[in-house]
């Protein structure tokens, strides 16, 4: 239990979405399908860039930049006109050796029952992130009709979904939650400062937690103002969520930064576990537990994400 960082890293590489190493290529035309610097399960994936349909020339980009997740967005990216041709933009785009997750329409518009059947058994669809999620039967009605395998993220964007949450975060075929703070806010008529979004943020994370999902990713951060960003993501780490929505991969950088394990913190829990080993693992009082607990879980992220202790 007391090994180095850098035994850990040995010991465990780092596995991608679909169990790869992160040294495997997608196809085998890296021109046609790029490869992200990392690849990051998505369990913890830290940035979800949404890229919008109507731009497939993009596509190729994004999927290279160093977004944890990519989200095709077919959904408020897109006007009504244009969903069918957008749809089938990504299909054809992930059909030739893209993987991305597809951010799909709401259970109730139009577009919703056409998503799910033109993406059923796509290959390299990762999963699709259900817009305005407000209930379990439509998370689950959703994985039924893909196939009963894909993964199946709720985006909730309003105060019933906020007190649904729960039930979303149990129901079948449920992955992780995420947060729609803009459609929140017009929703409620809530403020955009932390401590009117300190309630629907929380709900979120306490439901994650009771449905037993990773940690629900937080809503975007609009302009262009990294330092308002890199605060914004600090917020997001502080509620306890552990990712968060970006509109350019520009942001990416700064959310992963902030909200991967400092060197710091990566320092002090090699130190800990090296320590915890040389005493042979034996509990000394009522803090080594909560301390191992976390020390262990910086060390997977720090594998993860490529982050080495500070000297």
């Amino acid at each position: 239990m007391g090994q180095s960082i850098v035994e850990w890293h040995r010991a465990s590489p780092a596995i991608g979405v679909y169990g790869r190493s992160m040294s495997t290529t997608v196809g085998d035309d890296a021109a046609s399908a790029p490869v992200r610097p990392r690849n990051i399960p998505a369990e913890i994936a830290r940035s979800w860039l949404l890229v919008p349909a109507t731009r497939p020339e993009i596509f190729d980009e994004s999927a290279a930049s160093r977004a944890d997740a990519v989200v095709l967005d077919i959904e408020d990216a897109v006007d009504p006109k244009k969903k069918d041709g957008a749809r089938n933009d990504v299909i054809d785009w992930l059909r030739n050796g893209g993987e991305a997750w597809v951010r799909i329409n709401d259970v109730h518009s139009q577009f919703w029952a056409d998503d799910v059947a033109n993406l059923r058994n796509v290959p390299g669809l990762l999963g699709v992130m259900l817009a305005k999620t407000e209930n379990a039967e439509q998370v689950k009605e959703t994985y039924h009709r893909l196939d009963g395998k894909t993964r199946v993220l709720a985006l909730v964007e309003s105060a019933l979904g906020i007190e649904e949450a729960n039930n979303i975060a149990r129901a079948e075929g449920a992955f992780r939650l995420a947060f729609g703070s803009g459609d929140f806010r017009r929703d409620t008529g809530m403020a955009a400062d932390r401590e009117a979004m300190a309630y629907p943020r929380a709900k979120l994370v306490v439901a994650s937690r009771v449905g037993n999902l990773p940690g629900p990713i937080d809503g975007p951060t609009v302009g262009t103002n990294h330092p308002i960003l890199r605060e914004q993501s600090a917020i997001t780490v502080s509620m306890g969520m552990t990712g968060k929505l970006c509109l350019a991969i520009d942001q990416t950088t700064i959310i992963n930064e902030v909200i991967s394990p400092t060197p710091t913190d990566v320092a002090w829990a090699t130190d800990f576990m090296n320590d915890f080993d040389a005493r042979g693992g034996v509990i000394r009082d009522g803090s080594d537990l909560p301390r191992l607990g976390r020390a262990e879980k910086i060390m997977k992220l720090a594998v993860a994400y490529g982050v080495q202790p500070a000297l």
